[in-house]
């Protein structure tokens, strides 16, 4: 799921730091990065201890992070990157497509979730769209995702939900894979209003996380 038609270029190459235990994987990933205009390595560390402390020296735009490694796994180093700069971009990069593991990394506070068994270049465009403020998901999540959203009670389409004109366009940038700072920027509102607005649509649809509310109104469209 691209989750994006933003092609406008960024003005500089994106920082990244890449946080995995495997160290051929790290350096296949460097090797990748090196090859990308877009990007710069900044820095990188096998667990997630000397990941936080080398993001807080480095201040990157956009982090690289394994689901499962040893010590400080992944969701739990997240959510320590999350305390240290709610503004990063964070995508996990890993093998796992177990369905709690995406659920727990999106629930987290990830701006997207990617599997190491890409095609180099699909991964490479999926970390474009990130550095451009919007969300990614590997293809073969969304269903996934969708699966788990069916099991509990919601309404059956977006029509249903009760939103607002307001909420319902902003769900519509949502679904778009849009950050908060480009819907602002799109519908000319503070950051802060469309948190806001944000907090109130996942509050009505009972979902937890935008990508969830962005997968939920891709599957139910209907009527908006």
């Amino acid at each position: 799921m691209a989750l994006d038609t933003d092609t406008t270029a960024d003005e500089g190459p994106a920082r990244v730091v890449v946080i995995d235990d495997h160290p051929l994987f790290r350096k296949g990933v460097a090797d990748l990065i090196a090859m990308t205009p877009s990007l710069r390595l900044v820095g990188e560390a096998a667990d997630g201890e000397s990941g936080i402390q080398v993001v807080g020296a480095t201040h990157p735009d956009l982090i690289l992070l394994d689901r499962n490694m040893k010590g400080l796994d992944g969701i739990e180093t997240l959510r320590r990157l999350r305390e240290l700069d709610p503004e990063v971009r964070v995508v996990m990069l890993t093998v796992s497509d177990n369905e709690e593991d995406v659920l727990a990394a999106l629930r987290a506070g990830a701006d997207g979730y990617l599997l190491k068994d890409m095609e180099p270049e699909e991964i490479l465009a999926g970390l474009a769209r990130v550095t451009r403020g919007r969300l990614v998901l590997s293809d073969r999540l969304v269903d996934l995702i969708a699966r788990a959203l069916r099991e509990e009670p919601r309404p059956a389409r977006v029509s249903e939900a009760g939103l607002t004109p307001r909420e319902e366009e902003i769900l519509g940038l949502l679904e778009r894979g849009c950050s908060n700072k480009l819907i602002a920027r799109e519908l000319d509102l503070s950051v802060g209003t469309v948190k806001v607005h944000v907090k109130h649509i996942l509050k009505k649809l009972r979902l937890k996380t935008r990508v969830e509310a962005a997968v939920w109104a891709v599957q139910n469209r209907g009527g908006v």
